[in-house]
């Protein structure tokens, strides 16, 4: 299983907003980065990822599951542009603030702390265990 995390202002789509489709999940669409498009084409079903707040909170407040593979994103006629749909599997008991894991010498060589403006990014197993334990989250 791999590990991601997935950036979005709450004004634009929440983690209520995720939570409130259920297991049909939801297109992460409308990414216009090849870095993280690509990221996207690598997603298997399964795999995890954490939502995050970004803008004003910058905090990770959630975890989600890839449901659908990747596909073309509904928001454009354009072929390069392809996303993944995800669902919510469950809240951060204690969101994780960007300042946490900036503090955190294990989360130093994070994509969040070295590319903050990237939406779509790859995050380690170990990254994924120090995030969960400092949400008080279970990671599985």
């Amino acid at each position: 299983m791999a590990y991601w995390l997935f950036k979005s202002e709450p004004s634009t789509w929440s983690w209520d907003d995720q939570v409130a489709k259920g297991d049909v999940g939801e297109e992460w669409d409308g990414v216009r980065n090849y870095q993280a498009r690509n990221f996207m084409r690598e997603m298997k079903l399964g795999d995890r990822g954490f939502f995050y707040h970004s803008q004003k909170e910058k905090s990770v407040v959630g975890i989600v599951e890839i449901c659908a593979e990747v596909h073309p994103d509904s928001t454009t006629d354009d072929e390069r542009w392809e996303c993944v749909d995800i669902k919510a599997v469950r809240g951060f008991e204690t969101p994780v603030t960007l300042d946490q894991i900036k503090l955190d010498p294990r989360l130093e060589d994070m994509v969040l702390v070295r590319n903050s403006r990237l939406s779509v990014q790859p995050v380690t197993a170990e990254e994924w265990q120090a995030i969960c334990a400092l949400g008080q989250t279970d990671p599985d």
